[in-house]
């Protein structure tokens, strides 16, 4: 299975710590990596159908001075569609006049529901043609923006179906909120005020986020698997969206 992470914070954070050992899973997910993350309105995409351990563009992202308050990264194990760049997570459509990037991890059997020319997908993954399912039926559901509440309950009504056909782990981002949706495994945390230290699972490197932080500051991970080591980190139930909005979930 893919691999997914997300963020969501209450101010521009740096992701490079979480990136890093995220990256280093791509030990058995080689078949491509992608990161997304917002700015204002705007969002910058990297993806590579090389191996986050290889990928020259990966290294690059790790030294890349990324502060964001929304970002999506995902570490691909092909199941559907080629090793190719157009079949590479994260994907990224358009809708009410602002971009929104998608992420899955999993495996949908025979799910090919009919789309319209708005969303088509470009490449051949049962995860792109599920996106392109979600932007429409949410533009079907809503003339406009809703709030974040009301496009939370709609993505809770419509995620359901997809899943029945398979495993459906999900992270979405419009840049105002991080909604992330657990059919097998998923789990988050919350770093806030006191800030202590945290060990990578996966490297040898450790972060005080107390020397990097103010007292105001407040960053949400999400996962699919914990990244560090001493932090108390949540697991969604299987069937659970949540959104995230300022650096924690949405209740």
């Amino acid at each position: 299975m893919c691999q997914l992470l997300g963020m969501n914070a209450n101010t521009p954070t740096d992701v490079v710590f979480s990136f890093t050992g995220f990256a280093t899973r791509a030990e058995e997910h080689k078949d491509g990596f992608g990161i997304a993350f917002f700015e204002g309105a705007g969002v910058r995409c990297f993806v590579d159908n090389a191996s986050a351990r290889q990928s020259p563009i990966a290294e690059m992202v790790k030294r890349y001075p990324i502060r964001s308050d929304n970002v999506i990264a995902h570490i691909r194990k092909a199941t559907q569609g080629r090793v190719a760049l157009e079949n590479t997570h994260p994907f990224q459509r358009e809708l009410w006049g602002r971009y929104w990037v998608f992420a899955h991890n999993g495996d949908l059997k025979d799910f090919h529901p009919k789309l319209h020319a708005a969303f088509r997908p470009v490449g051949d993954t049962d995860s792109e043609r599920a996106f392109c399912w979600l932007m429409q039926e949410l533009a079907k559901n809503h003339a406009g923006t809703p709030d974040i509440g009301a496009l939370t309950e709609t993505l809770r009504e419509i995620a359901a179906p997809i899943a029945r056909h398979g495993s459906f782990n999900f992270m979405l981002s419009n840049g105002q909120a991080l909604w992330a949706h657990a059919s097998t495994r998923l789990h988050y945390l919350v770093r806030r005020h006191p800030f202590s230290e945290a060990r990578l699972q996966d490297e040898d490197l450790t972060v005080n986020f107390a020397e990097h932080t103010t007292p105001n500051d407040r960053v949400a991970v999400v996962v699919t698997e914990p990244l560090t080591t001493h932090e108390d980190w949540i697991a969604l139930a299987p069937g659970e969206l949540l959104a995230f909005v300022d650096g924690e979930p949405l209740r």
